[in-house]
């Protein structure tokens, strides 16, 4: 018994010792997220193409409602034949709008997807410059409150400046 008690003070000094030198950091990836001049850019140009879309959309969807009108007033007073065809166009344009909705949501979502990667790269890479420089063990995101239920704030740095100087950002 004594030896296992030694053996566990032997493994447990050295530990103890080697915790208090570990730093910690947190920042707020969210605040400078939204602080980067790439992020503005990519905000400006998403918002630019969902217009786009949407305006071709609200075209598409006027289209449709005039030919529906146009059919529902008419159709007692058509032939048959003229009727199923204006059916089978306005069925048509109806599948057209709903795969062009499609369409332009997945285009959106790659398209951000695409702009967004590199500045995800870019704030990582600050990140890790700042945890290098300065010696930190690990540096917590709290605008993401990943799974930390507890830290004390007096025994971490707040490293949210240091990577705003990293990023140039103000």
């Amino acid at each position: 018994m004594t030896k296992k008690l030694f053996l566990a003070i032997a493994l447990i000094l050295p530990l103890t010792a080697f915790a208090q030198d570990l730093k910690f950091g947190y920042f707020n990836r969210a605040e400078i997220f939204q602080q980067m001049p790439e992020t503005v850019a990519a905000t400006k140009k998403l918002d630019e193409l969902s217009k786009a879309y949407e305006a071709d959309l609200m075209k598409m969807q006027e289209e449709y409602q005039k030919k529906g009108s146009d059919f529902i007033a008419a159709k007692d007073s058509l032939p048959e034949a003229i009727k199923t065809r204006r059916m089978t166009e306005i069925q048509d344009l109806e599948q057209r709008l709903q795969s062009f909705y499609q369409d332009s949501q997945n285009e959106i979502k790659k398209t951000q997807q695409d702009l967004i990667l590199p500045i995800n790269t870019k704030l990582l890479a600050a990140v890790k410059a700042v945890g290098q420089d300065q010696g930190f063990i690990y540096i917590f995101d709290t605008s993401a409150n990943a799974g930390l239920m507890y830290w004390s704030v007096d025994k971490c740095v707040d490293v949210t400046n240091s990577i705003r100087a990293k990023l140039n950002l103000k």
